[in-house]
């Protein structure tokens, strides 16, 4: 299962267009309200229902989490100790984590991207402690993934879906929609 974080204050392209690209391309993602409430208000005050709250996420089933960023939503995903937890142990556990925009400090901050290819928003470079910055649109490196930010958001969906199904997959997912046509 797939789970993309959202907290208050997260930049709504880089979790919604993230959503309907991996759904599009025949995942399971599910939306997780990190502030225990059935919604989350982003950083653009449009109002999204969570498919689920925080303390009903099973970790047991998951295999990918997904840190949208915009502000404060990135400071109030990184402020919460049991994502943080959840965090530590899918990056322990090799289960893949991506990041976008203001994200991918979370990721640095935790240590998730010493010695990894990584990049995120301009001015945030100095938070991704020990990674290989990259002004790459999106950048993987084994099990964590970055983007820049809400004009990459597609590119970093289609990544994924690639990395989940293949590239078949991406690749026709993004002609669908005609996207880079």
């Amino acid at each position: 299962m797939i789970y993309i974080m959202l907290a208050d204050g997260f930049e709504e392209i880089e979790a919604l267009a993230v959503v309907d690209i991996l759904r599009r391309g025949g995942l399971d993602v599910q939306t997780v309200s990190v502030i225990d409430n059935d919604y989350a208000t982003g950083s653009h005050n449009i109002t999204v229902k969570t498919d689920i709250k925080l303390s009903d996420f099973d970790y047991t089933n998951c295999d990918f989490i997904i840190l949208p960023g915009g502000m404060p939503g990135t400071i109030n995903l990184q402020k919460n100790k049991r994502l943080e937890k959840i965090l530590i142990e899918a990056y322990k556990d090799k289960k893949y984590i991506a990041a976008i925009c203001a994200a991918p400090i979370i990721c640095g901050e935790l240590g998730f991207l010493k010695g990894k290819q990584a990049t995120c928003y301009p001015s945030y470079e100095t938070h991704l402690k020990g990674a290989i910055l990259s002004n790459e649109r999106v950048c993987i490196s084994d099990n964590v993934i970055t983007s820049r930010g809400a004009g990459t958001a597609h590119d970093f969906a289609f990544a994924i879906l690639s990395i989940l199904k293949d590239k078949n997959t991406a690749d026709r997912t993004r002609e669908a929609m005609l996207y880079d046509c």
